[in-house]
């Protein structure tokens, strides 16, 4: 084998190895420190949410979001809005209102508090009402960890999210409310 071909191949391969494992090719919808508006498909409701957190891009997170269509007894959604948004370094709290389900989520980064503020995306789907909710336990499990939710069983859907904020480790930790929808039209609301 040609020696000059050999040593150009063997730099590159240590080069390679030298980099770190960055997450980069894993879909994400944003970079570190940079906004986002993410949204389902028409008639397409968030299944799964994932994160990697890196420190040293300013204690942020890399975000990628699946979605899946809705079961067709729910049909079309009647109406879609961007429901509350928290403020930066913050616990927050947000259910969609009007019973919607999170079909959608966007961001925006600030520097200051090394923190992102949240909005949900959220639809209604007729005048279905929510039942059997849950919350997920943290996501991720421990600050400063990759995070990933996938929705348990199907039928779930994401209604919402808690979240918890560390000024020491400038990371937040998610709970997700979880809910079946019921197969009939109902009068109630936000139960």
């Amino acid at each position: 084998m040609n020696p000059a071909l050999l040593a150009s191949v063997l730099s590159l391969l240590a080069t390679v190895a030298a980099q770190p494992y960055d997450h980069y090719d894993m879909g994400w919808v944003n970079g570190y420190r940079q906004g986002f508006n993410f949204q389902c498909p028409h008639g397409e409701l968030l299944v799964a949410i994932r994160s990697y957190f890196s420190e040293k891009e300013g204690s942020d997170r890399l975000w990628s979001f699946e979605c899946q269509p809705v079961p067709e007894n729910l049909g079309e959604p009647s109406d879609c809005w961007w429901d509350d948004i928290n403020r930066a370094g913050l616990e927050w709290t947000s259910t969609c209102t009007r019973n919607g389900l999170v079909a959608g989520v966007q961001s925006k980064y600030f520097e200051s508090t090394l923190d992102r503020e949240w909005q949900f995306y959220c639809c209604y789907y007729k005048r279905r009402c929510p039942y059997s909710c849950m919350k997920t336990t943290d996501v991720p499990e421990y600050y400063r960890e990759e995070g990933e939710m996938v929705i348990p069983a199907y039928g779930y859907f994401i209604r919402g999210a808690q979240t918890t904020f560390s000024g020491v480790l400038r990371d937040r930790q998610w709970k997700y409310i979880l809910c079946r929808l019921t197969d009939f039209d109902c009068e109630f609301e936000n139960l």
